[in-house]
Formats: structure tokens, sequence, C-alpha cells
């Protein structure tokens, strides 16, 4: 077993902002808070779901038995989910790195697994570890280098771009000894 060194986890966060991190020359990537727009960059990765109901034989083993219809609304489930995680902050980087897209698909199904009645804590678990490799935790942001940011220009851009007022503007001073 190794011993010393860094480690996952181990210690606290960087913190972009420290001085530390200044003297390493650490920087973050900055995610647009808006998130991705647009179709995710590639069709489902993974082989269709298939979801098993199980029932008991005559002689009483029980047998598992495909669920046609199940599998059917579980792969809508996927595909309404795939499409929808496309559209965070972290989409913006993923695209970036298409060998993450297996992790991100196998995340949108454990998370679906994790979510369903029949949920273990292994499935929590494992959900959990999926968030922080694909950055969809605090932790994972950091361990990935990435942070969400949101563009204050943009809000302050529109600001100026509304339409001013119609309405006549309202005095405000006056002038000494005026009777109004």
């Amino acid at each position: 077993m190794a011993s010393g060194g860094a480690r996952n986890r181990s210690g606290p966060q960087a913190d972009p902002k420290s001085g530390r991190s200044d003297q390493r020359k650490l920087s973050f990537d900055e995610l647009p808070s808006e998130g991705r727009e647009g179709e995710p960059p590639t069709e489902w990765p993974l082989s269709d779901p298939q979801v098993y109901i199980e029932t008991v034989s005559d002689s009483g083993k029980p047998i598992k038995n495909l669920d046609i219809d199940a599998s059917e609304q579980r792969k809508d489930a996927e595909l309404a989910l795939w499409a929808e995680v496309w559209t965070y902050p972290q989409a913006v980087a993923w695209e970036r790195e298409p060998w993450r897209w297996n992790i991100i698909a196998i995340w949108v199904r454990t998370f679906l697994t994790a979510s369903g009645p029949e949920a273990k804590a292994a499935d929590k678990t494992a959900l959990h570890r999926f968030g922080d490799q694909i950055g969809l935790t605090p932790a994972g942001l950091r361990e990935n280098g990435w942070q969400i940011v949101r563009d204050e220009v943009a809000s302050r851009r529109q600001e100026s771009t509304e339409a001013p007022s119609t309405e006549p503007r309202k005095r405000r001073l006056r002038a000494v000894g005026d009777e109004r």
C-alpha cells in the first residue's frame, strides 16, 4: 500500500481565489451558468435498457420476465434525461471531452435506477461517484478544475438595451425661492 503523497479528496479542495493557487498558477475553467444550448453531440451511447419483472413459477422458483412496455418507458426516460443533462453548464466542458460521454450516459442510467423504488444504497453511492467524475457535485466541479460563473456583462447589456421610459421625468430639484 502506498504511503504519503496527495490523494483525491485528501485535504482541503483547491481554492482558485487563494494566494497559494496564484503562486501555483492554478486556474479553473469557467463554465457559463446559462448552460449549453443545442442537442446532445451524440446519440445515446448505451444499449437499450431491459426491465425485468420477477414472478414465481408453478414450482415456486422465481422467474424473471422481460417487460417490454416498462423497457420502452425506461428508454424514453433515459433519452429525456440525456437531452436535459446536455443543457447543464458542465456540458460545455463535456463537449470537449468525448471520452466522458459514456460515463455521462451511465450517470443517467444510474440516476433513474437510484430514483426508483427498488434502489439500493449501492446505487446511490454509485450515482454520487459518477456525479463527482463528471462534475455534477460541488466537489466534482473542483476536482475537474471547473467553476460555474454568471455572465454579468450580459445582464448589464440586457438592461442597457431595454427601451427607455416614455414617461416625462419628474423634476427633483427646485430652485431656492421657487413658489411651486
